[in-house]
């Protein structure tokens, strides 16, 4: 699969599942420079912390159902983060997208070779 097809077909599926589950916080592919030929899916939601082994079995069987298995064979691991972890909230001050795709090259955030941001926003506040 070409590299630019799979962000679009992921940031789809992004899309579907926050309208379904709630937003994210961050929804990003990583390409890290010890396996370059695989995807990490990073995710980032409090609907995703509540409960992890949930929401991975939900995301294998929504990428399976959705993109189709060749796109989870192209993931190496889907790593949930806290979305108060100090990473993820300097990604969320760096980067501002929802639903999109910022591309983004040799980081030292995450030690990523390659990356594909499709969502980076803090959460949301609500009010009391």
């Amino acid at each position: 699969m070409i590299a630019t097809e799979l962000p679009a077909r992921f940031a789809k599926l992004e899309s579907d599942v926050a309208r379904a589950r709630g937003d994210f916080t961050l929804f990003a592919l990583f390409l890290r420079e010890d396996v370059p030929d695989r995807w990490d899916l990073m995710i980032s939601a409090p609907w995703a912390s509540a409960d992890q082994k949930e929401a991975l079995d939900y995301l294998v069987n929504r990428i399976k159902s959705d993109l189709g298995p060749a796109d989870l064979t192209q993931l190496s691991r889907i790593v949930f983060i806290d979305p108060m972890d100090a990473s993820v909230r300097a990604m969320n001050q760096a980067i501002h997208v929802e639903h999109g795709s910022v591309e983004m090259r040799d980081s030292s955030l995450f030690l990523i070779k390659l990356a594909f941001i499709i969502t980076s926003k803090g959460p949301s506040i609500v009010a009391a």
